[in-house]
């Protein structure tokens, strides 16, 4: 597997806003945003280097989660194809796909026609889920989803291969000669798993091209990346893998309001100097978080980051 991003320098992403709106982390103009937001969010991403943007994924949310996670979840597929549309170069990423609450048939036909639609731009990230109800209300055996995300991984990769016709052959999925065109644009998408549990560290170092820590702090990241080099060479995997981070909540500059005593300000310089620890850490890719009160602020702070911050995280 090659690496999407270049080796040895710290790359920068983003989680999009609007197209979910937990409360940890919505602001709250978000709330009456819409396509036009984030068209011209996604497009300040593209223009200021960022590697790739993010969508999550939820297909419904109980009534007893609906207070802190809210029910505004956009499709990942459909909101990352809108913006394959309308940017040119920035990676497009599912932060996660839940998997489990699919066929693999069905996945492969949405991500592959995502990449081939988009000129091989896709990093499928995934996730085991953690909604019971969601995985109830759609026939899928919440406590066993994560032995349902391993298998389903094993059948992407046949299914997200260049073959016509793939062919897997396991405990819950089983196909053969049923064809599936387009075929993705690159030879192998990479899968970059998601989570922060002893289960999902282990999938991502075996059936992973990639890591996604749920919310680590710096100072629990390298015992984690150094598991995961341990359970990589006890299974024997070899070959490219890329480790990220979610930092803290950023703002370029002095806010003038009230921005969350977690949340790192100043100048660009000090900043980078920050986010370089990342690196020092043996984290490939970064991904950053804005504060905000409208779309133009927003949009500010990411032109701001790519102009002032970036050219200084790798110094």
């Amino acid at each position: 597997m090659a690496r999407v991003f270049p080796e040895g320098r710290l790359v920068y992403g983003m989680q999009l806003p609007i197209q979910s709106q937990s409360t940890l982390y919505a602001e709250p103009w978000e709330a009456a945003a819409g396509a036009r937001d984030l068209a011209e969010i996604a497009r300040a991403a593209d223009r200021s280097g960022f590697g790739y943007l993010a969508t999550c994924d939820h297909v419904a949310v109980p009534r007893r989660l609906a207070g802190p996670m809210s029910t505004v979840w956009y499709d990942p597929v459909a909101t990352l194809s809108f913006l394959a549309g309308i940017t040119e170069h920035v990676r497009l990423m599912s932060h996660v796909a839940i998997l489990g609450l699919r066929h693999p048939l069905i996945s492969a036909k949405q991500y592959a026609t995502l990449d081939h639609l988009s000129g091989g731009r896709l990093i499928l990230g995934v996730g085991a889920g953690h909604v019971q109800e969601e995985f109830e209300v759609l026939g899928v055996d919440f406590a066993r989803r994560g032995a349902v995300l391993d298998e389903t991984l094993d059948a992407l990769r046949a299914a997200l291969g260049p073959e016509e016709y793939p062919e897997f052959e396991g405990g819950l999925f089983s196909f053969r000669d049923l064809g599936q065109l387009p075929r993705p644009a690159q030879e192998r998408i990479p899968v970059w798993v998601g989570g922060s549990s002893p289960a999902a560290v282990r999938r991502a170092a075996v059936r992973g091209d990639g890591w996604l820590p749920q919310g680590d702090p710096r100072e629990k990241l390298p015992a984690q990346i150094a598991r995961i080099a341990r359970l990589r060479a006890e299974a024997g995997v070899t070959g490219a893998f890329e480790v990220g981070a979610i930092t803290e909540a950023l703002y370029v500059g002095e806010p003038g309001w009230d921005t969350g005593r977690r949340t790192l300000t100043g100048k660009a310089e000090v900043l980078a100097e920050s986010l370089r620890e990342y690196r020092a850490l043996g984290v490939d890719q970064i991904q950053v978080r804005f504060r905000s009160r409208d779309r133009a602020e927003l949009v500010d702070q990411i032109t701001a980051f790519g102009a002032e911050v970036a050219p200084h995280l790798n110094d």
